[in-house]
């Protein structure tokens, strides 16, 4: 396949984690090999050739933090559900994502994590890069939408076991890094997983042990932790610290500001904010009543809170993120690396997903200037 006319965005500076990876977009001409991955071309002759002028070729979008869209749940354990998950994310620009489970006690988990293997690898769905444990080891002064029923406290034997009965890999656990065992779990797991500071009333001082001891990445900056002070910077302040660190952000509007979402990039770096949707079943119906771990949730427009008027997950697909944050200012080119790019990069995969580069999956999105999407590949 060869996709021509398009501006293309184009990755520099490499992708070895903390490096300073900027983005651009070129006029060039793709092509995507038999085997599925971006090549260096020409593409045979015959080859299906799909034109792209006035419009950006940008890599398939990866979410790395996505509980559900239409009606479906990945802690609902179903492998019909997650399917057609995985279809809603592809047809709307994501190629590539982390189902996330809420907390759950051992046995809900190990169920869920049996279905990572169900969605097929076929072009019409995105693809399973790999989960994301989102609980239940985390703080219950933090708890967001978090069911309190169920947290409990760094177990290394029970993370030892799912992750190794899980169909897919489980890329990310999220744990507050303050509870009793929480540091000696990220000291001992760092090397098989990315561990991620998050629900968490962490103070600097612990997060900075806990980034010293192996954490590398921060789960929905702002939301569910303390607040950045002058005096206690907390784990946004330990964080912004550590250039290996990627730091995720909800852009869908409603949980970070959009100054606060401008402060963020210019804080960090483009190349170490990762946005993510953290959407929920809702995603994609119309506004009534859902469910979130076990709990209700009241959706009105673009809102999702719990019976305590808190906000639950966001009902937004990644790609109205992406879009959101360029509305907010932020430049186009530093929106695809934090919704493609880095997410990869945050989870182990960089150079393999997010990027339109020889070797690389052959995921693609071409969007027309009004970013909305025209095709999928």
């Amino acid at each position: 396949m060869r996709i021509t006319g398009g501006e293309v965005f184009t990755v520099r500076d490499g992708e070895a984690r903390g490096a300073r990876t900027q983005g651009r977009f070129e006029k060039r001409d793709v092509y995507i090999g038999a085997d599925r991955t971006f090549a260096s071309g020409p593409a045979p002759a015959d080859d299906e050739v799909i034109d792209a002028s006035g419009c950006y070729v940008i890599p398939g979008l990866v979410d790395v933090h996505v509980h559900g869209c239409m009606g479906h749940d990945f802690s609902d354990a179903n492998e019909e559900g997650l399917r057609e998950m995985a279809a809603y994310q592809f047809a709307h620009g994501v190629t590539s994502f982390c189902p996330t489970s809420m907390t759950f006690p051992e046995e809900r988990l190990a169920a869920i994590y049996k279905t990572a293997g169900c969605v097929p690898d076929d072009g019409a769905h995105a693809y399973v890069a790999g989960i994301h444990m989102e609980g239940p080891f985390v703080s219950l002064a933090k708890k967001g939408a978090q069911n309190p029923k169920y947290i409990t406290a760094p177990d290394m034997a029970m993370l030892d076991r799912l992750l190794e009965e899980a169909a897919a890999p489980v890329r990310v656990v999220t744990v507050a890094p303050e509870i009793d065992g929480a540091l000696d779990l990220i000291e001992r797991f760092h090397d098989r997983v990315h561990l991620s500071l998050g629900h968490s009333a962490a103070s600097y001082d612990v997060a900075r042990e806990a980034f010293e001891r192996g954490a590398d990445r921060v789960t929905h900056l702002y939301n569910a932790m303390l607040p950045f002070r002058h005096r206690e910077p907390g784990i946004v302040g330990a964080a912004a610290e550590r250039e290996d660190a990627f730091v995720e952000l909800i852009c869908d509007g409603l949980h970070v500001h959009p100054s606060a979402i401008r402060a963020t990039f210019a804080l960090f770096g483009a190349h170490r904010v990762v946005l993510v949707s953290d959407s929920m079943r809702a995603t994609g119906l119309p506004d009534g009543t859902s469910e979130l771990g076990g709990q209700i949730v009241y959706v009105r427009g673009r809102s999702a809170t719990l019976e305590d008027g808190n906000l639950a997950a966001s009902v937004s697909s990644l790609m109205t993120c992406m879009r959101c944050v360029v509305e907010f200012g932020i430049p186009l080119e530093d929106a695809v690396l934090a919704a493609a790019t880095n997410p990869a990069r945050s989870i182990g995969l960089g150079g393999k997903l997010g990027v339109i580069r020889e070797g690389a999956r052959g995921n693609a999105v071409i969007l027309n200037r009004d970013l909305e999407v025209v095709r999928v590949i």
